[in-house]
């Protein structure tokens, strides 16, 4: 499979409509996301990329690159996994996990425990196996996904270094976690959601009812003050708008806030700023450590998913995206699992948080054409 691929093609890629980084091979590598950031303050290594995972005691899969290639735009996958012969696949659903009723039910024992505990928050996800026949490239899910994103958006990192050999997470995520350029500091959390509508005036409303809505408001509310009480400290001034815009995925209608501000310490790095503000209540929920506990005994593993990607060089510039909207492929290409979560609060209803998986899915779905 991979002897056929383009020599360009990455080993990890973050596509931006405001600027992108792909890389090939690997100096050395880090399990140890704090070792990582340290190698970088000291100026040791020249850049480190991969994925932080959700839990935040498991390894990390990050790389030190061989080789780096900046872009001020989004990438343009390679024809080859457009056009070529690396264009096609063939995907079926293997299995759910959990199955529906399932999901349903850990979402009403979720809301007891909100009703009668400290936990404001927690999100449930839940996974879809698919599998492929023949054995699929990564990559060729992350061109389609990056070609089907309305902003080009899409990553690839290799979770090699995390002990998962030749496993590969793709994704398009729409929600930047943490953005370091110069002294700027930015962030762009999503939550509350809702699933788009075909019908034009039936989408609107749909978007509409969101930007209005108390729950979603108050599911959006959490991460906000999250990334306000993890950047507050370390920026001399930060600008968060006090009402949440509407934006919007093929897929969702979400709620979003534009975070800005200006670092007191120019040496933090946007390693150390994504490792001091992830997991958010946006895929974890509040207070973390609950909503983490909760989300340890209900789901099976969620691996990289939840947690998050991208790329920092020795200035301590870089950008972190919240691992959503992704999948993890196997090694040998014949099997992935794709996720998807909603925030569970105490007006949260079952059905309609079951809907939103299904919706978010689609992202991963309609790109493998089932």
């Amino acid at each position: 499979m991979s002897a056929k691929r383009p020599t360009t093609a990455p080993d990890f890629l973050l596509s931006r409509a405001t600027g992108s980084v792909r890389t090939q091979g690997a100096r050395m590598t880090f399990t140890d996301p704090w070792e990582a950031a340290d190698a970088l303050r000291r100026g040791e290594v020249e850049m480190v990329v991969g994925a932080l995972p959700f839990e935040r005691s498991a390894d990390a899969a990050l790389t030190v690159p061989a080789s780096i290639i900046r872009e001020d735009g989004p990438l343009e996958p390679h024809s080859y996994y457009r056009f070529g012969p690396g264009s096609h696949l063939h995907a079926e659903i293997d299995q759910l996990d959990p199955e529906e009723h399932e999901h349903l039910r850990r979402i009403e024992a979720a809301l007891e425990t909100i009703r009668y505990s400290k936990l404001d928050k927690v999100v449930l996800a839940r996974a879809v196996d698919i599998a492929f026949d023949p054995p699929v490239d990564p990559l060729l899910v992350a061109a389609r996904l990056i070609d089907r994103s309305v902003n080009r958006d899409g990553f690839i990192a290799d979770l090699s270094p995390a002990g998962r050999l030749g496993h590969i997470l793709v994704g398009s995520s729409p929600e930047v976690l943490v953005k370091r350029q110069g002294s700027t500091v930015t962030a762009y959390p999503l939550a509350g959601s809702a699933p788009r509508q075909a019908d034009a005036g039936a989408d609107k409303a749909v978007g509409e009812q969101l930007a209005a809505s108390t729950k979603d408001l108050d599911e959006h509310r959490y991460v906000v003050e999250h990334l306000r009480h993890g950047l507050a400290p370390l920026c001399e001034n930060l600008n968060i708008p006090s009402t949440p815009e509407l934006t919007q995925t093929a897929e969702m209608w979400h709620l979003a806030t534009p975070v800005i501000g200006t670092l007191r310490n120019p040496q933090t790095t946007a390693l150390e700023l994504a490792l001091r503000l992830y997991p958010t209540p946006a895929v974890c929920g509040t207070p973390t450590d609950a909503a983490e506990a909760l989300i340890h005994t209900a789901e099976s593993d969620r691996g990289f998913y939840g947690g998050a990607v991208g790329w920092c060089d020795a200035d301590g510039e870089g950008e972190y995206m919240v691992a959503i909207r992704c999948a993890e492929v196997a090694g040998d290409g014949r099997l992935a699992r794709a996720w998807a979560g909603g925030g569970i609060v105490a007006d949260s209803d079952a059905d309609t948080e079951l809907e939103e998986t299904t919706a978010k899915l689609k992202t991963i779905l309609r790109s493998l054409d089932l």
